[in-house]
């Protein structure tokens, strides 16, 4: 029980910290667990005394930290300004405190039994597998506020049977009313919110008629601006109009926009639009006068709970009662992927949130719509009249249409079409606010090239129609940047010397967002208008070297504990110093490996959410299992443990290979096939991971016993940093590099322990 409240606090509390905050510090959450977990394990040397039983310090440790946890989230949703370093600071350590509880009981009762690790061990990890089965439903069902309440219950009920197994009624029935109280007050809460948010990225929030969360994101409506707003930040508009009678000034206002283009271009078109949203893009395809049209959204309290049947006047029952329009509630990379059909337009305006998913503490925001692989499948459903249309953020000079056409490029080629030139137009909307918010730029690509004699004077009339303002198309007399990019012969000089990163990504790599050349960080940060969509987009890769730094003091905070509290210096003994690296090696090695586990699934099981859920469920469970049985393979045999080490490196290489071919080849399929096969696939490098750390535990206490206190906090340390290494990993070097460094590091505790000395017993002999 303490395990999964542990777990269904850390990843409520990336939701809350993507709402509150932005979506950036998701990742910060996951850090703060990490230090916590680690702080504890040390501090549980310091806990109790000689007139108190091990299950009475329990039980008072539990109850304890149900406070704890309401204490804390009342803290953070009282932060009414945005995140300074101060309030960043504050925030760290104040959320800690549940996660130092949770460590110091967890350690406390690993260190009573640590002669049966690999079966505690078991219990631990199936604890927090749990966590993530129940994460997505509380979520859903009681929002993220109340599930972080759920989280203290559960602790409260643990502290009550810790309470009981002391035989201290008293205690117990202690415990068994502030789970009582917290049950309660998640119940008014849930009718009649009284813990809940009311600031948001350092405002107040404005008059919500409906709110309602889920693992996705928090979903509110503010009716007096006709707006579904995403995590208090992102927002999408709904269109109310009299579609089978519109007036000539309501069909000219919808025609008169960037992403009305492609239905300028091309009347009346069969259409697919992917992050369909509150309906506007669908309005413009029906004041085109088009009669087939596919809406694709992923968030179901968008497309089903607000616009289908709780407000569906709202939008005049768009997604209702109109024949042309089908709506589907899916990810649209997923559901192109799917699709037999070819369509006339696919379109996708401003397709994101910034909004964190429960998964965003390891996702970052890789987006698998803006990627060379999505490219390809676009244009490979398109008629060959047929256009994709992207509306993204417009400055100047131009990154992320710029980043579009790289894609495009990229994927054109792989379809045999070599002259991109002739395949691309970009339109621009208030030109005057590139720089800050408003410009947008809508890019046109065509399946086919267009030819410039004849195309041009159409695209002009066209663009001119929408009261755009032209920067490319074929034929286009004047230079632009996106000539300049189509017509250089040395693309990647092009690449090299543009001041932004445009350089196009792939499944390997999806970070489309971040444009800021890795040289450039800082000068970014000095220099970027913080009222900008640019600042607020890029902002992510500087942050994250910011959360890094935090994670440094907060790594070096776990190391210096066990000298500091303790009194305990780093062994002396021959050979014991080096041994210790291993847990650093394993903890770095698992959390790699994870992390980009969980990215890479994230296009085959449709969103981030299901990859973060079935990804850790699988490997927690495969890696309990492992420890629950790793005595009985490994026993005594130090032979047998350094195979069990080199036997993870090759599984998880050969994971790395296999899991892109098998998970493009099936993004298609049923999710009821995907979720069991992707928990197939991990199983095995799971089970094996599960038995390193039991198994390095038992053996140090055996050898040098005062050094476990050394290895939980470096191993919690190495886990620290390894989420913040992963994320860059994954960033500069890939996600298949980011699971051959996690092998990697599994050699690396291999070649430790085959420096150890012979004569030292292994765990189980």
């Amino acid at each position: 029980m303490t395990t999964l409240a542990t777990l269904i606090l850390e990843l409520s509390l990336t939701r809350i910290f993507s709402v509150i905050f932005h979506y950036h510090l998701a990742f910060l959450a996951v850090s703060i667990a990490l230090f916590g977990l680690g702080a504890g394990g040390v501090l549980s040397y310091l806990v109790g005394g000689p007139k108190q039983t091990v299950f009475q310090r329990l039980g008072i440790l539990s109850t304890a930290n149900a406070v704890a946890v309401l204490g804390s989230l009342m803290f953070l949703l009282s932060r009414n300004t945005d995140a300074g370093n101060l309030t960043l600071a504050a925030v760290y350590f104040a959320s800690a405190l549940p996660f130092v509880i949770s460590g110091t009981i967890v350690a406390l009762a690993i260190n009573e039994t640590v002669e049966r690790i690999d079966k505690v061990y078991f219990f631990d990890l199936i604890g927090a597998a749990g966590g993530c089965l129940l994460l997505v439903p509380f979520l859903n069902s009681l929002g993220g506020p109340n599930t972080v309440i759920a989280a203290g219950v559960l602790f409260a009920a643990a502290g009550a049977i810790w309470f009981h197994m002391a035989g201290r009624i008293q205690g117990r029935a202690g415990a068994v009313l502030v789970a009582l109280a917290l049950t309660s007050l998640v119940i008014i809460n849930f009718k009649n919110p009284i813990v809940e948010i009311q600031f948001a990225k350092g405002q107040k929030l404005p008059k919500e008629s409906f709110t309602k969360w889920n693992s996705f994101s928090r979903i509110a409506l503010v009716p007096e601006k006709g707006w579904i707003v995403i995590d208090a930040d992102a927002s999408t508009g709904i269109p109310h109009y009299d579609y089978d009678n519109l007036t000539a000034d309501e069909k000219f206002g919808l025609l008169t926009s960037g992403p009305a283009l492609p239905y300028r271009l091309r009347p009346g078109s069969k259409t697919l639009i992917i992050g369909a949203g509150g309906g506007f893009d669908v309005a413009r395809a029906l004041a085109s006068g088009s009669k087939d049209i596919t809406a694709v959204e992923i968030n179901p309290i968008i497309a089903n709970t607000i616009m289908q049947k709780q407000f569906p006047q709202l939008s005049n029952y768009l997604y209702t009662k109109r024949p042309e329009v089908r709506l589907v509630v899916e990810d649209g990379r997923a559901f192109v992927r799917r699709s037999n059909e070819k369509y006339q337009v696919i379109q996708a305006t401003l397709v994101d949130t910034w909004a964190s998913t429960a998964a965003g503490a390891f996702a970052l925001t890789e987006n698998n719509l803006y990627t060379t692989d999505a490219f390809y499948d676009y244009l490979t459903h398109l008629t060959d009249d047929g256009i994709l249309a992207f509306t993204r953020w417009g400055f100047e000079p131009p990154r992320e249409s710029l980043r579009l056409i790289s894609l495009a490029r990229e994927a054109l080629n792989r379809l045999g079409e070599k002259e991109t030139w002739r395949h691309v137009i970009v339109a621009r909307e208030n030109t005057q606010q590139l720089a800050g918010w408003g410009a947008t730029d809508t890019v046109i690509i065509s399946r086919k090239p267009m030819n410039p004699a004849t195309a041009a004077p159409k695209i002009s009339l066209a663009v001119g129609n929408a009261q755009l303002q032209q920067i490319y198309f074929p034929g286009l007399p004047f230079p632009s940047t996106f000539s300049e990019y189509l017509a250089a012969e040395d693309v990647q000089k092009f690449y090299d010397q543009y001041p932004y990163d445009i350089t196009p990504v792939d499944d390997n790599k999806p970070f489309f967002f971040y444009t800021v050349q890795p040289r450039d960080v800082l000068k970014f940060l000095s220099s970027a208008g913080r009222d900008s969509a640019d600042f607020k987009i890029n902002r992510a890769v500087p942050v994250l070297f910011g959360l890094v730094g935090i994670s440094i003091v907060a790594t070096l905070i776990v190391i210096a504990l066990p000298p500091l509290l303790l009194g305990t210096r780093l062994p002396t003994e021959r050979g014991l110093r080096r041994y210790l690296l291993y847990f650093v090696a394993i903890g770095v090695g698992y959390i790699l490996i994870q992390i980009a586990l969980i990215q890479k699934f994230v296009l085959f099981l449709g969103h981030p959410v299901y990859a973060l859920t079935v990804i850790i469920f699988s490997m927690l469970v495969s890696s309990g299992l492992g420890s629950y049985f790793s005595r009985h393979l490994i026993g005594g045999s130090r032979e047998r443990w350094l195979r069990v080490l080199f036997l993870v490196a090759g599984l998880v290489v050969v994971l790395a290979f296999v899991t892109g071919p098998i998970t493009g080849y099936g993004v298609g399929w049923p999710r009821w096939v995907k979720l069991p096969l992707s928990a197939l696939l991990i199983a095995p490098a799971g089970f094996f991971m599960g038995m390193p750390f039991p198994t390095g535990l038992g053996y140090l206490e055996k050898r040098h016993a005062p050094s476990v206190r050394w290895a939980w906090s470096l191993n919690a340390a190495a886990s620290v940093m390894g989420s913040a290494v992963s994320m860059f990993a994954a960033l500069y070097l890939g996600l298949l590099q980011t699971l051959l460094v996690g092998a990697g590091m599994y050699l690396v505790a291999g070649a430790i322990l085959a420096l150890e000395p012979k004569s030292a017993p292994v765990a189980g002999e």
